[in-house]
């Protein structure tokens, strides 16, 4: 009788559960994570959550791709004027960029009816906001797109909404890698390992 027919049912168990659980770490290896995301606003607070995890995503060595739809089209337009809203925003801290620290640290209490009521609240929220990212080292939408564009992460533009907005390809970076709808980049979405909407 030969080696092979000595073996035993548990031997030939064992031997294909250590080589099955070889060719799974092999596999998982060789495997490069994805993330989708989907982005949908265009405010200046809301473009930051798909720019930061996307590149963040990239510089792990994921293969990244944003769908940018509806108002997330606009941040990819060449000339970027996003702006913020506290009143679509009840969660919105609003705190002073300058001034003494007990001041800087202190969270305004303002009414929604003022802040819409106040004509150019929209644009100081927005300088306050820029100002606070700045001064804490924050890097701005254009230096994480165009880290996001260096890092190979594929940015994907709705042409359904181009067409909807009555918009020009001209108007948007040179770097978008598809024009094209929702059915095309539901099955890139479909394998991703990661899938966000934003």
């Amino acid at each position: 009788m030969n080696t092979a027919e000595k073996l035993t049912e548990r031997d030939l168990d064992a031997w294909f559960d250590a080589r099955f659980e070889e060719k799974m770490r092999e596999r998982e290896a060789a495997h490069t994570p994805s993330m989708a995301i989907i982005a949908t606003k265009g405010t200046l607070d809301m473009a930051y959550p798909p720019f930061i995890l996307a590149s963040t995503g990239a510089a792990l060595g994921w293969d990244v791709s944003i769908f940018f739809t509806f108002y997330g089209l606009s941040l990819l337009k060449k000339d970027l004027d996003l702006k913020v809203t506290p009143v679509g925003n009840p969660a919105m801290p609003m705190k002073m960029p300058d001034g003494p620290e007990w001041l800087r640290e202190k969270n305004l209490k303002i009414p929604g009816a003022l802040m819409t009521l106040t004509p150019g609240f929209e644009g100081m929220a927005t300088a306050m906001m820029r100002k606070t990212f700045e001064k804490k080292g924050v890097a701005s939408i254009d230096q994480l797109r165009d880290i996001c564009v260096e890092s190979d992460v594929k940015m994907v533009a709705c042409q359904m909404t181009v067409d909807l907005f009555g918009w020009k390809q001209e108007d948007f970076i040179p770097e978008i890698a598809d024009w094209v709808g929702a059915t095309s980049f539901l099955p890139v979405a479909q394998k991703a390992d990661v899938g966000l909407f934003i």
